[in-house]
């Protein structure tokens, strides 16, 4: 392509100049190409369709003209042969004019059959658009609709935001007024306690003031007062003769006399029992009964009576000091009295009050009052007359694994999952003393001023009660699931996950004794074993139903008593009698087993 003078001067000037000039001559190209591709698709059809027609008439010119030219010799000898050639072509169009309207006669119904379904495909499309146009609508409406609910959502987040915020707050302030009453209570307590150690000091050192004027004083022996005279018995009788004895000796000693009524009274006040303040425990129930001796315990040998005793698992049973009365609690929130009679267990009545599960159950030493941990962060303190609690202990932020008397019974220990271990006053049943102890607590038991727990961190710990304070660790081989205290108060016994149970010597700690079984297997974290009332042997449940006897004496197993429980047993009992022995599982049924 020639380029023009003011080109040339141009690209001879500037390299980039010439670039610039070729570029814009493509793009005109390549518009034009553009448009003529544009152009030559719109018009395709008149285009084919003109080049056919176009090929028609040249061949009907070339027919023509063939037909001219071969009649062209003959038109001169006979004009009549040129006419009916003439005819037979114009036949053979005419003829190829039928065909090709029957061929249109048959493309019509076919080009109507498509007109048709153009038109149902065009009312189809409108009906499509508006339902388009619908579903639109009703999309917008959806979203107006999700827009007021999030709006409205935001708002109740944003409220609820603040009401955390304001129950976070109150639940700080809950604790702190908690721990405030804790701490107020613990100093009442400790007045009360301070003031109670200054009365009985005051009374003992009156009372020794009185003992040593009186022993100080000479008393005629043979003189007896009006206001001292006692009504006549053998022991009275006894004294007047070794009074015969000492005045034909006639010998004079130095005593305190004891017919003083001032001595008689501060000994009277010393040793009697006074409701004192705001206590929750009558004279009655503060007098404790002698407790039960059991000579041999009998060896269980078969099961006599069972039952489902309750409408859940079973976790806890104890007889009471008597024998005459046993007591099971379970997942179904209450406790049941049994009456064991001729080898029959007979319901006596209902313990409710706890809102979840019983976890462990204790008798006093009158067998009147009970005391059982529950799965509701509490301890609950029941007496046999009344189904309703007398008063709940709580204070702890998890379950309650165990509660136990202390040996004054004036005082109750818990151990909970909280990892700690609180004292309660029973006289006004507060708190008095919270104990950390590093790990989860499944049991503890109580000498006079130590107190034992068993963890899951595979160690029983020994804890001065006096000073709070951790005196001893035993270490054990896996989770320790109960612990119970020999009835001489000298050794321990400890079950444990790793499927054995551990006889402790309390006297000297370090001295240890296994016992395991073939078949034996802790069923579960709170499965308890306990000692004959006895000391002599060592009961508990196995995870196949089973129950073990061990004889403490020989380390051996003493007996196995299978086949009567469908599941793990939880707990075990020994009446203090020693002559029966109850099991309890998890499928609340409920085993009296004896020697008989």
């Amino acid at each position: 392509m020639a380029t023009s003078e003011p080109e040339e001067r141009l690209c001879r000037k500037s390299p980039d100049a010439k670039l610039t000039v070729e570029s814009w001559k493509r793009h005109i190209i390549r518009q034009l190409k553009c448009r003529d591709k544009a152009q030559k698709t719109l018009f395709q059809d008149v285009i084919r369709s003109y080049v056919n027609l176009l090929e028609r008439c040249t061949q009907k010119a070339f027919i023509t003209k063939g037909i001219l030219s071969a009649t062209r010799p003959l038109l001169l000898p006979s004009s009549e042969d040129s006419l009916s050639s003439l005819k037979t072509a114009t036949g053979e169009l005419a003829y190829q004019v039928v065909e090709l309207q029957q061929e249109i006669k048959i493309k019509e119904p076919v080009l109507d059959k498509q007109h048709a379904r153009l038109s149902e495909t065009q009312d189809d499309l409108k009906e499509v658009q508006l339902e388009h146009g619908r579903l639109r609508s009703c999309v917008a409406e959806v979203q107006e609709r999700n827009q007021l609910l999030k709006n409205k959502y935001d708002s109740l987040l944003e409220c609820c935001q603040h009401t955390e915020a304001a129950y976070r707050k109150e639940k700080l302030y809950g604790s702190e007024l908690l721990e405030d009453m804790i701490r107020w209570k613990q100093q009442a307590a400790a007045r009360m306690n301070s003031r109670n150690e200054r009365r009985v000091r005051a009374r003992e050192a009156g009372l020794h003031r009185e003992l040593e004027v009186a022993a100080n004083k000479k008393v005629n022996i043979y003189e007896v007062p009006q206001s001292a005279s006692l009504p006549s018995s053998p022991s009275s009788q006894r004294s007047d003769s070794g009074e015969r004895l000492e005045r034909s000796h006639g010998r004079l000693f130095r005593s305190a006399s004891a017919t003083s009524p001032r001595i008689l009274g501060s000994i009277r006040d010393l040793f009697e029992k006074k409701r004192r303040g705001n206590s929750v425990c009558s004279l009655e129930e503060d007098f404790c009964a002698p407790l039960g001796i059991c000579l041999a315990a009998r060896v269980p040998a078969r099961a006599i009576y069972s039952l489902d005793a309750h409408e859940l698992g079973i976790n806890a049973a104890r007889f009471s000091p008597r024998s005459n009365l046993l007591a099971t609690g379970g997942t179904d929130r209450v406790i049941k009295l049994w009456d064991i009679k001729a080898g029959v267990l007979h319901n006596r009545g209902t313990l409710e009050g706890s809102n979840e599960g019983i976890t462990s159950i204790e008798f006093d030493s009158t067998g009147t009052r009970i005391l059982a941990a529950s799965y509701d962060k509490s301890a609950l303190f029941w007496r046999l007359d009344d189904c309703v609690p007398k008063f709940t202990l709580t204070g702890h932020s998890r379950k309650v694994t165990a509660a136990r008397f202390k040996c004054n019974y004036r005082q109750v220990v818990t151990g909970s999952a909280d990892r700690t271990v609180k004292i309660w006053d029973l006289q006004r049943a507060a708190c008095i003393q919270t104990v950390e102890v590093l790990s989860y607590c499944s049991d503890v038991v109580c000498s006079e001023y130590f107190i034992i727990s068993g963890h899951y961190d595979r160690k029983i710990r020994f804890w001065d009660s006096r000073a709070a304070s951790c005196t001893q660790e035993v270490p054990l081989q896996g989770k320790v699931t109960s612990l119970d205290i020999s009835p001489n108060h000298r050794e321990l016994l400890s079950c444990s996950r790793d499927e054995s149970l551990q006889l402790v010597d309390l006297r000297m700690s370090n001295t240890r004794m296994a016992f395991r079984a073939e078949g034996f297997k802790c069923g579960s974290d709170s499965t308890k074993a306990i000692f004959s009332p006895d000391g002599c042997y060592l009961a508990a449940g196995s995870a196949d139903g089973s129950l073990y006897v061990w004889n403490v004496s020989t380390g051996k197993l003493e007996t196995r008593l299978p086949d009567m429980h469908r599941c793990s047993v939880n707990a075990v009992a020994w009446s203090m009698s020693g002559e029966y022995v109850v099991s309890v599982d998890k499928s609340r049924r409920a085993i009296l087993w004896s020697d008989v």
